[in-house]
């Protein structure tokens, strides 16, 4: 009986040591999410952050706004 109760007690240690250390482990917040623009020369859609705007409108890179503007 006294086995029985040992092995309990060490199934409830361990449990708790468990629940513990999972409620202590930091959560992987997701990364903000970026609003994604669409380049008005090539139809690439990029990050509004990676994007050159000019006129009111997005662009993947300089060489395409310039040569939107032509």
């Amino acid at each position: 009986m006294s086995r029985l109760l040992l092995i309990i007690a060490i199934v409830a240690v361990v449990y708790l040591l468990i629940r513990s250390y999972r409620k202590q482990a930091p959560q992987q917040d997701k990364p903000d999410a970026e609003d994604m623009v669409r380049c008005a020369h090539c139809g690439v859609h990029l990050p509004k952050g990676e994007s050159v705007q000019a006129d009111g409108r997005f662009f993947c890179n300089a060489e395409h706004r310039d040569a939107y503007r032509k």
